[in-house]
């Protein structure tokens, strides 16, 4: 596990974790900067994202070791944390084990999906040639580059960095990864004294995520985008400065009373 600390070292904490087959270089890479002129950043690579050579185990051992770095490090309490699609799954586990607090769990327009074992084995069986077809394939890589620039309006350079980021792990660590968060339940009605949970909904993705976070949390606080999956991170400034400033707003909220 790589837990890098940067940014503004008075500044709130807030922890950064990636989504499927991403390091937070690449996934939070449009915002580190300016995230980190606000914010005490706390950007983390899970084993088999990492560089280590070790492969991605299971979701609630990951769960584990983020929980042991924040008791260890900051006391077993954080102002914030963002989770980007998959990482949003471990701030729900964060804040539903409660064996750590967060005044604020955001996430980042996540499925939430979950399911059995047997439909998690077949999803991933499925999924995850398509996110490591390409490697060492041209014709791949160009078409599979096309179809993140139409549906995410990623540019080519922000398509490439993407490719490259799947590319380079284990398909073994992505597909453990993809397999155990679809295995690894959340409750439904959570309520944690203490902490608001915040939701970046991407509209384009559908109004069932919209139920779904519902389902799962007691009276979260709910932000509507019209965009696709994630699009803040890597669609261009006209997603990424909205969604900035409703983040920069649920820090804020502790401050006005409003937990």
């Amino acid at each position: 596990m790589q837990f890098d600390e940067m940014g503004k070292l008075t500044g709130k904490t807030m922890m950064l974790l990636p989504g499927t087959a991403c390091d937070y270089q690449t996934n939070f890479g449009s915002v580190l900067e300016r995230l980190g002129e606000k914010y005490h950043l706390i950007c983390v690579n899970y084993d088999g994202f990492d560089g280590s050579g070790m492969i991605f185990p299971d979701m609630i051992t990951v769960t584990e070791k983020i929980e042991k770095y924040i008791t260890d490090n900051h006391k077993g309490k954080l102002d914030g944390a963002i989770g980007s699609s998959l990482g949003s799954s471990f701030v729900g586990q964060l804040i539903q084990r409660k064996y750590v607090h967060l005044d604020h769990g955001i996430f980042g327009s996540p499925d939430l999906d979950q399911s059995g074992k047997f439909s998690a084995w077949l999803q991933s069986k499925l999924v995850v040639p398509l996110l490591t077809s390409f490697t060492g394939d041209e014709k791949r890589r160009a078409k599979t580059r096309e179809k993140l620039k139409k549906f995410f309006e990623m540019n080519d350079e922000t398509a490439e960095k993407f490719m490259d980021c799947f590319a380079k792990f284990d398909p073994q660590s992505i597909k453990n990864e993809y397999y155990s968060d679809l295995i690894t339940y959340l409750d439904d009605d959570i309520h944690v004294e203490n902490t608001k949970v915040h939701f970046i909904y991407a509209r384009k993705m559908g109004e069932k995520y919209l139920k779904r976070y519902k389902k799962y949390f007691r009276d979260p606080d709910i932000r509507e985008f019209d965009m696709q999956h994630e699009q803040w991170l890597f669609g261009g400034e006209e997603y990424t400065r909205p969604v900035l400033e409703a983040i920069d707003e649920f820090m804020e909220m502790s401050e006005s009373g409003s937990c």
